[in-house]
């Protein structure tokens, strides 16, 4: 143990003196590792930014994300806290924090205030990730011949983008079956690909996110566009993926029906 210049450290805790006030960390902390370092480099101004965590994610954020009262806020709209549960993730891992304000950048272009807090509870799901141009993945049952399970005429071939008109989708989320194109969290969507069937990853602008039915968990969405990414043969483990090569050469295909 060591009590030195205002601070002690044991190897799996930390306190230190700011303002006249003892503060602690253990090593469960995200700004855990940097701490340490900044101990180790004796530099104290540093350590004492990492200690307050309303400034590591303002500071994080490029000033973007304010945490008032216990409450995160995005260019002043309040966000659910899955957000800043995201946002620590990827301090602690050392993401770049570009991708996930371009998440929130598109998800405020929502015109649906109530799919935007419907989509929070989806991404509560394991296994979201997110791009670096900000979108989302999930997860999709098709058939064996790359089409939708409804009916069997939507070509879900990988580097297809599959949309429709927003104002067919199905809004209300009391609603567990209605039109709309759907996707899920990898449980939900891989008992649809059972069968000889096939798991695709899709990739998703939260803007275009229409409703979160409230069956199933939350599991499920419905969007007017998605754009298939690959064949899913393990879940994903990872918070950010990089943005896969657009597929020119693929036809954008708009649906009028349910799938």
């Amino acid at each position: 143990m060591q009590d030195t210049n205002g601070y002690i450290f044991t190897g799996s805790s930390l306190t230190v003196a700011i303002g006249g006030k003892l503060q602690t960390m253990d090593k469960s902390h995200y700004n855990w590792r940097d701490a340490v370092d900044a101990l180790n480099d004796e530099d104290f101004e540093r350590l004492e930014v990492l200690f307050n965590s309303e400034k590591t994610i303002a500071d994080f954020s490029e000033g973007n994300i304010e945490v008032k009262d216990g409450v995160a806020h995005f260019a002043g709209e309040p966000i659910d806290n899955h957000v800043i549960d995201r946002l620590i993730s990827f301090i602690r891992e050392g993401l770049p924090h570009k991708p996930l304000l371009r998440f929130l950048e598109k998800l405020m272009l929502n015109p649906s205030r109530r799919a935007v807090h419907e989509l929070y509870r989806f991404l509560e799901n394991k296994n979201m990730p997110l791009t670096e141009s900000g979108n989302f993945l999930a997860y999709k049952g098709i058939d064996s011949n790359f089409r939708d399970k409804y009916s069997g005429k939507i070509d879900n071939s990988v580097g297809q983008t599959v949309a429709m008109p927003r104002n067919q989708v199905c809004d209300d989320a009391n609603h567990g079956c209605s039109s709309g194109l759907h996707a899920g969290s990898y449980d939900y969507a891989h008992g649809y690909s059972s069968g000889g069937g096939h798991l695709v990853v899709v990739e998703i602008d939260p803007s275009d996110v229409v409703s979160v039915p409230h069956d199933c968990g939350q599991q499920k969405l419905r969007t007017t566009k998605y754009k298939v990414l690959k064949v899913c043969e393990t879940i994903l483990e990872e918070d950010l993926y990089e943005d896969y090569p657009d597929e020119d050469d693929h036809e954008e295909i708009v649906m009028l029906a349910n799938n």
